[in-house]
């Protein structure tokens, strides 16, 4: 079971700063946690919105709208996914969270379970089976290419 823990944004990450050292020391350590257990798969922190874009369907078309975004309480930080064997482990990892780089009061890690092609076993046919099987091993070569 594959989860991502959702990191969320606020002033200090739209700030363009990438936060401590402090901060990313402890981040690291985390990440080597996770990785010598065996359930890092990956980890980033995301730049602000202002250098981002939303990109919408409207009338037909894509609309494009730079950054900065208004919403801020709706802002992601950064992401971490994890690979682990049930949800209840995957919270304990998120309980781990460096206290350095832990969300405000208010504020939350949110965790989300990735859906995976098992989940749609129902909906595909033995021919979309092999392709999202062809497609899941390369991205994986991709992945490993790096």
């Amino acid at each position: 079971m594959r989860f991502m823990i959702i990191v969320p944004g606020g002033p200090e990450t739209e700030s363009a700063s990438p936060g401590t050292e402090e901060q990313y020391a402890d981040m690291q350590s985390y990440q080597e946690e996770m990785l010598r257990a065996g359930v890092h798969v990956d980890g980033q922190g995301l730049h602000p919105t202002s250098k981002g874009a939303l990109v919408t369907w409207e009338n037909d078309e894509w609309v494009v709208t730079d950054g900065p975004f208004a919403e801020a309480k709706e802002i992601i930080a950064g992401f971490s996914i994890i690979e682990v064997s049930s949800r209840e482990e995957a919270i304990e990892w998120v309980k781990r969270w460096p206290r350095s780089a832990a969300p405000h009061p208010g504020q939350a890690l949110e965790l989300r379970q990735i859906m995976s092609a098992e989940d749609f076993d129902a909906l595909l046919s033995p021919e979309l089976r092999r392709r999202e099987e062809q497609l899941r091993e390369a991205a994986a070569k991709q992945a490993a290419q790096g």
